[in-house]
């Protein structure tokens, strides 16, 4: 192993075409897009150097301090939702189910694999006020509350919890298995131990399971806060960013700005700052995990 390891040879081999793939569809693209920030324009009008400009616009611009907000309250929202529901569905499996599982999980799953668009177009029309009544309208209207009928999805609050509430749907199942798969790893030996010890319920779980699980639930939290927070398709198929701007993320106006606007520049600006939103999410979980275990 060591004689292959000093042999550079046999390292341009084996490391050298995923190296030149990597660097080609990632870092190029990334180190591209840094410069597009010091300039505006498109490849249409043509470029200009301006500096900071982009930066500097970036920090008064409402729109792109809104979409912030957006993207953030809805990052929490959703993965707070998708990893505690992964989380009691793995539990459910594992605790509760046991061998019997493997149907509920595959039908709890399924959502995962199922294209987006699809699930918007259920989703929009279960909540739909127009051409007719979705699923929503319609149990409130056959149940005499017709006061609570209403746009779901032309009203920026009860859009975003619809937006939500599809994310979490779409996604737990896919964290239930995540954290299943932890709980499976889980010796028998230790829990055994643990309840000839009197510990049971919600005492083995807190005090036994959680902190064993500790390791993946992070992995988890930090998958979902970067999945969320750049959250393009749903958002599209769903409300396109409407009513006015309010279901806006980062992802959709870095898309609107540089590909219906043509400001290549402030587009990639507006592509770092979400870039760097991940970056400092996942080093704040990082940190406090590190410093919770001390």
């Amino acid at each position: 192993m060591n004689k292959t390891l000093s042999d550079w040879k046999a390292i341009l081999i084996f490391v050298g075409p995923a190296l030149l793939l990597y660097t080609l569809v990632l870092l190029v693209p990334i180190v591209w897009s840094l410069g597009y920030t010091l300039y505006e324009g498109s490849p249409i009008t043509g470029f200009e150097f301006v500096g900071i400009q982009n930066y500097l616009r970036i920090l008064q611009d409402p729109t792109f301090l809104k979409a912030l907000w957006f993207g953030t309250k809805f990052a929490l929202v959703v993965s707070t939702g998708q990893v505690i529901l992964g989380l009691l569905l793995a539990l459910l499996y594992h605790f509760y189910l046991k061998n019997s599982s493997a149907l509920v999980r595959t039908l709890i799953f399924l959502p995962v694999v199922l294209p987006t668009v699809a699930v918007a177009q259920m989703f929009s029309k279960m909540f739909a006020i127009a051409p007719q009544y979705g699923l929503v309208n319609s149990l409130l209207h056959n149940m005499g509350l017709d006061g609570y009928i209403q746009p779901w999805l032309g009203q920026a609050d009860t859009a975003f919890w619809i937006i939500a509430l599809m994310e979490i749907w779409k996604a737990m199942g896919f964290y239930a298995i995540l954290l299943y798969t932890g709980l499976v790893a889980i010796p028998d030996e230790t829990l055994e131990a643990a309840r000839l010890d009197g510990a049971k319920g919600w005492t083995l779980t807190r005090f036994i399971v959680l902190p064993l699980l500790a390791p993946i639930t992070i992995s988890s939290l930090i998958f979902s806060l970067n999945g969320t927070l750049k959250v393009f398709d749903t958002i599209v198929a769903l409300t396109n960013g409407g009513p006015g701007t309010t279901t806006t993320p980062l992802t959709l106006l870095m898309f609107k700005t540089a590909f219906t606007y043509s400001e290549y520049g402030y587009g990639s600006t507006i592509a770092l700052g979400l870039a760097l939103q991940c970056l400092v999410v996942t080093l704040l979980i990082v940190w406090r995990n590190r410093n919770g275990g001390q």
